[in-house]
């Protein structure tokens, strides 16, 4: 007898491990999902550069828990549709930069926000009660304490099931919105004119232009005394942004875009006995006291 009733104890807390393993990979499925989101409802940075902020974001949400997770798509996807209406909201970049900032969110009454903080919050003392206080709060050297546990992660998968099902509701309401932003952004005139400054009839906002931005970037990374060489800042950026030559603008060559550029200066030096161009982005103007 006391060896069936050690095997009948052993099969239970065999099922209590396959039914906390169930729940622990639903909550790794959440997490990957949340993590995707954060990612992707937001993009921020340098036109010219998006990729690379985009790249960054992806990595900064990789060794986040669930908590600080949810405590970022909380206020910044999931939102109160009172709450920073596009009139008011404001975008932080740096001067001289053109800048590109794209924002997606899910508006929800004031009550159900409120819900959905709760059942969020709830959501990770869920998952942190399996992952580091299961074996303390049930004695799974027991029957009772097996089929204690067994009921617990039953009814745990199921509010982790609901949970999941919600997340992918809102994922999937995030694709429909970015796959109608991305045919947008996808369009030739949206290229031109955002991202490169160029109107449809081929006017050019040389301060708008992806080539100013990259000339400026170039200038950070070449500047020596306050100038750079418009040669070598022109390699520079062929080598780093291909698609932002001279040409796309109608120019035959770098010096002459910086001298079509209204802000920057274009200045010959001698250097090592051979005259080279080099430019500088011209100094505002002192304000009168």
């Amino acid at each position: 007898m006391t060896t069936l009733n050690d095997e009948d104890l052993q099969t239970l807390q065999h099922e209590v491990q396959r039914l906390l393993g169930r729940c622990l990979l639903r909550l790794q499925q959440y997490e990957r999902l949340i993590k995707a989101m954060l990612a992707h409802h937001r993009l921020s940075g340098p036109i010219h550069d998006l990729e690379r902020a985009r790249a960054a974001q992806i990595d900064g949400t990789a060794r986040k828990t669930l908590g600080i997770l949810v405590g970022d798509l909380l206020g910044s996807y999931v939102v109160v549709d009172e709450m920073n209406p596009p009139e008011e909201a404001t975008t932080n970049s740096p001067e001289n930069v053109n800048w590109f900032t794209m924002e997606m969110t899910l508006g929800l009454s004031g009550a159900d926000f409120v819900r959905a903080e709760n059942e969020l919050r709830e959501l990770v003392l869920l998952r942190n009660n399996l992952v580091h206080h299961f074996i303390d709060q049930h004695d799974l050297g027991s029957t009772d304490g097996c089929r204690g546990a067994q009921e617990t992660l039953v009814t745990a998968y199921s509010r982790i099931e609901q949970h999941l099902g919600q997340l992918r509701e809102w994922a999937d309401d995030m694709e429909k919105t970015r796959r109608a932003l991305s045919e947008v952004c996808q369009s030739e005139m949206f290229k031109g004119l955002v991202v490169n400054g160029i109107a449809p009839d081929g006017t050019v906002d040389w301060c708008a232009s992806g080539i100013v931005s990259a000339l400026r970037e170039a200038f950070g990374a070449l500047a020596v005394d306050g100038w750079a060489p418009v040669d070598d800042a022109g390699k520079w950026i062929a080598e780093r942004y291909p698609e932002q030559l001279p040409a796309k603008y109608g120019c035959h060559s770098w010096r002459q875009v910086v001298h079509e550029v209204p802000i920057l200066e274009l200045r010959y030096f001698d250097m090592d006995g051979q005259r080279s161009a080099c430019y500088r982005e011209k100094e505002s103007p002192a304000k009168p006291r």
